[in-house]
């Protein structure tokens, strides 16, 4: 080849760089597989040992482009489902694939790679083929203007672009990206959109993504008049997305996971971008309200969450130190300003440590399953970190109201809702409760969950009907109903299910919690049980329960000694009575098992749960 070819080659190769391959490209090349060895874990950053799992599925995840009909679509199932080519959330990946193709690290092999643009650019032409004329994107229905795919594709579009502009690359490509922003930055941040903005607001986290991705657009593409219409936006979540008890609506309940995991990080993300106080002050709000419904274990290991009244999902527990990928992490940019909020992040020190045990590690890097690929884990990571101290966690725990404190009563209101979460702490436990209307099916009503400072939780409600604690009548449990209650004093709850058939006195006193149950037909009082490997336990009878076994007695009472601890349940009269095991584990070390313990009665019980020690 003579030398002045290769030169206009050369010369070429950054216009084609900036052209969209559509027109040149009737089979798009694969992307090479990842070489033998890598990724090698100790070329990593500590902060971008995130990407590794991302890197591993690159390829595959790449060759999976359909080049021929529909030609772009993100096929293989990797993220979102239905995985269908109207899914406009599948093709969120884009931005994975631009930052890779954008940023140079020494263990990155497929920067600049013309395999990873070119089919990045069909993906890209399909990503905004979907666009809807007004601006929006659709989820599960050809055509269908959704809130989540609007919300969150705003962010991984802008973040696309930032990546290409960073590169220099695909500059036509480019030019569409950012008539399809502007478009779906009007449509989202439009008042009218009853898309986006119902009445009652629901799914706070996509709405506050979808801001949080329309003001990283007004910061590639400024526009004065979007800015200050952002700005009204952020006014109107603040006024409307957070219950008068604390948390954000999703959709009209609380959620452990979507208001620490996906909420939070997206709000702190808009917080980055505009230092907007008014999300500060939502956060403080949310911290307090964080902190009645965590359940701190004393040996330190992590907290059990009160997740019988999260409205969608199940997430139970989190431990006192989580790996990476973590998908909280972005919202520690809050704690320098809540310090609080540190209590529930993992310290400074044992993220290093974990991630030194990482990069130590002679295994190779494990690929990322398929559907469990978000691609906010590194998103995220570009915005780094604030997490607390070892030291500044503990005094952050020290100052939970349950732990500052051993005798409290807490009745956090939703008037609109009509939802009453109760907590009450007195010195030989502390209990949790809710009443009201259920935001939805999954939600368990009536007590929750029983805590001892020395002995941790030993009674944690389930999101199931055979799992929550209840009574249980004609095989329905109260607690699927919305039980009405009444509040005569602070040591006593009358509550009862809508059409009376059971009506429960719960009485609180210093170191016991009694339930007088009377139901208008025989029925069963259920207990979850969280039980540890030493726990010692027996039925009055002398029939003792092995940990993870199950076993049926004839008696009045269950003994559970716990170090120090014991937790005794007492019932009114000799039952015959059964604890089950169950698979449901809670934390790493997977030692807290939930087992049930069930007592048949006639109709009416008094069952009293006394902690000593």
């Amino acid at each position: 080849m003579k030398r002045r070819s290769v030169l206009i080659g050369a010369a070429a190769a950054p216009l084609l760089a900036s052209l969209p391959l559509r027109a040149n490209a009737a089979s798009l090349p694969p992307l090479a597989s990842l070489p033998a060895g890598l990724p090698d874990r100790g070329l990593f950053t500590p902060g971008e040992q995130r990407f590794a799992g991302y890197l591993v599925i690159l390829a595959p995840m790449t060759n999976d482009i359909v080049d021929t009909t529909p030609y772009g679509f993100m096929g293989g199932g990797w993220w979102r489902t239905p995985a269908q080519p109207f899914n406009s959330r599948v093709q969120e990946h884009v931005f994975t694939l631009s930052w890779f193709y954008a940023n140079r690290r020494t263990w990155n092999p497929y920067y600049r790679d013309p395999a990873l643009l070119g089919r990045l650019d069909a993906a890209l032409e399909h990503y905004l083929k979907l666009q809807n004329l007004d601006g929006s994107w659709p989820e599960y229905a050809p055509g269908e203007r959704g809130k989540a795919s609007s919300g969150f594709g705003l962010g991984y579009l802008a973040k696309t672009l930032a990546n290409l502009r960073q590169a220099d690359a695909l500059r036509s490509r480019r030019t569409q990206l950012e008539v399809a922003l502007r478009k779906g930055v009007d449509w989202y941040l439009d008042p009218a959109n009853s898309v986006v903005w119902d009445d009652p607001f629901k799914y706070t986290n996509q709405a506050v993504a979808g801001v949080a991705g329309s003001a990283l657009t007004l910061r590639l593409l400024p526009d004065l008049a979007r800015w200050q219409r952002l700005q009204e936006r952020i006014r109107f979540v603040a006024k409307w997305s957070q219950s008068p008890a604390g948390f954000f609506y999703d959709p009209r309940g609380m959620d452990i996971n979507y208001n620490f995991e996906v909420m939070l990080p997206e709000m702190a993300e808009l917080y980055l971008l505009t230092r907007n106080p008014l999300l500060v002050s939502m956060t403080r709000r949310f911290t307090e309200w964080f902190g009645y419904n965590l359940l701190r274990e004393p040996d330190g290991s992590g907290w059990l969450t009160y997740y019988a009244v999260s409205d969608r999902t199940a997430t139970a527990y989190y431990d006192d130190a989580i790996p990476d990928p973590d998908r909280t992490i972005l919202g520690s940019h809050f704690v320098p300003a809540v310090p609080d909020l540190g209590a529930f992040f993992t310290s400074r020190e044992d993220k290093a440590a974990l991630r030194k045990a990482w990069a130590e590690d002679p295994a190779p890097v494990p690929a990322l399953a398929k559907q469990d690929t978000s691609p906010r884990i590194i998103a995220h990571a570009p915005y780094g970190e604030t997490l607390p101290t070892q030291a500044a966690k503990q005094t952050a725990i020290a100052r939970i109201p349950y732990l500052r404190k051993d005798n409290l009563t807490e009745l956090r209101r939703d008037e609109v809702e009509n939802q009453d979460y109760l907590y009450v702490r007195r010195p030989g436990y502390y209990v949790g409760a809710f009443f009201g209307t259920r935001p939805g099916s999954a939600v368990k009503a009536g007590t929750g969950f029983l805590w001892h400072p020395a002995a941790g939780t030993v009674i944690h409600a389930q999101q199931t009907a055979t799992g929550c604690w209840a009574t249980v009548r004609d095989g329905k449990a109260d607690a699927e109903s919305n039980l009405v209650a009444e509040y005569p004093s602070s040591d006593l709850v009358r509550y009862r299910t809508p059409d009376g058939s059971v009506a429960t006195d719960l009485i609180l006193g210093p170191d016991t919690v009694t339930r007088r149950v009377t139901a208008s037909t025989a029925a069963t009082e259920q207990i979850p049980l969280v039980l540890q490997p030493g726990d010692e336990v027996a039925f009055s009878d002398g029939t003792v329960v092995p940990y993870n076994q199950t076993r049926t007695a004839t008696a009045d009472a269950l003994t559970i000694r716990r170090g120090p601890t014991v937790i005794t349940i007492s019932w009114s009269a000799v039952r015959t009575a059964t604890i089950s095991t169950s698979t449901r584990t809670y934390l790493r070390d997977q030692r807290r098992r939930i087992h049930v313990l069930r007592i048949p009665h006639d109709g009416t019980l008094e069952t009293t749960v006394r902690t000593t020690g």
